[in-house]
């Protein structure tokens, strides 16, 4: 009988908390500071999506789990450090996050920019130093795809883009620009970086992509839905955040339920992507469903 996905989900993460632990510096190893930090700011926390992605991907193509498993940390502790680096005061300024004090308020302001730029290199120390593939060239490709779904074309120039945008009006394609970039790209690199894994070819990569790009889109609706609608015990982090610093949402450009309207419509296009593919897009699918049906 097949586990369900709730099933599926659990198993994963909890499994994939167990790699983290391994893979990151142990805490009794110097700098002890840095390095308890860096556990601190990874583990015990977190859905961990953009893994269940990545080993969602790499189940579809048939990838070998140990594969996967670098590449989801990979991509999970870049997610990481990004959350680090947000929360400072330099940026968003947040004392709250996955329900504990962030990590420049549990330790300081420079553990904290420390820890982002240790948790950044651990990830393409991984890439590099793991087989990921068996084709040499496909690993390079794997390691560029992952650093530009990082700089300044991928997740930090969407912050950067979003730090520009605070008191400003942005039209719906500006809006979804910006969040291409700052969310969606880490969220098509952990779908891509887990197919690569295994065998996948380009025509499949492409309609990945698309699904990713769909889901990342949503994933953002629905949290500018929840920043909205719902409480800070909920969220495990500071709610209405982005009201309170004047920032563009959908909430503030479409209202709540066209917001909610465009999710929906977002997360059928995702479905419809894979719809050929049948059971063997499975997992991803019921992904598509827990990021947009999450409670909004």
């Amino acid at each position: 009988m097949a586990v369900n996905f709730a099933g599926w989900a659990a198993a994963h993460q909890s499994r994939f908390e167990e790699v983290l632990r391994g893979l990151l510096p142990q805490p009794e190893v110097s700098p002890q500071r840095l390095h308890q930090a860096m556990r601190y700011a990874v583990l015990e926390g977190g859905k961990r999506v953009r893994p269940l992605l990545a080993f969602a991907a790499g189940e579809w193509v048939g990838a070998d789990v140990e594969r996967v498993n670098i590449a989801a940390a990979a991509v999970e502790l870049i997610h990481a450090y990004s959350l680090v680096h947000d929360d400072m005061p330099c940026m968003d300024d947040d004392v709250l996050r996955r329900g504990k004090p962030t990590c420049h308020v549990q330790y300081d302001e420079a553990t904290a920019l420390l820890v982002g730029d240790s948790l950044q290199t651990l990830a393409f120390q991984l890439l590099s130093e793991r087989q990921l593939s068996d084709d040499g060239l496909q690993q390079l490709e794997m390691i560029k795809l992952l650093a530009a779904a990082s700089g300044s074309r991928g997740m930090a120039g969407g912050q950067a883009i979003d730090l520009e945008s605070v008191g400003r009006a942005l039209s719906l394609p500006e809006l979804e620009n910006m969040h291409i970039h700052k969310t969606g790209a880490l969220i098509r690199a952990a779908i891509l970086l887990g197919a690569q894994c295994g065998t996948v070819s380009a025509a499949q990569l492409a309609r990945l992509d698309h699904f990713g790009k769909c889901v990342g889109l949503a994933f953002q609706v629905v949290d500018d839905v929840l920043d909205f609608a719902a409480d800070t015990a909920t969220l495990g982090k500071t709610a209405g955040k982005d009201a309170d610093n004047d920032k563009p949402t959908y909430v503030t450009l479409l209202g709540v339920q066209a917001a909610r309207s465009m999710a929906h419509d977002l997360h059928a296009e995702a479905v419809e992507t894979l719809a050929e593919f049948g059971d063997k897009a499975l997992r991803l699918r019921e992904l598509a469903d827990f990021i947009v049906l999450r409670k909004f």
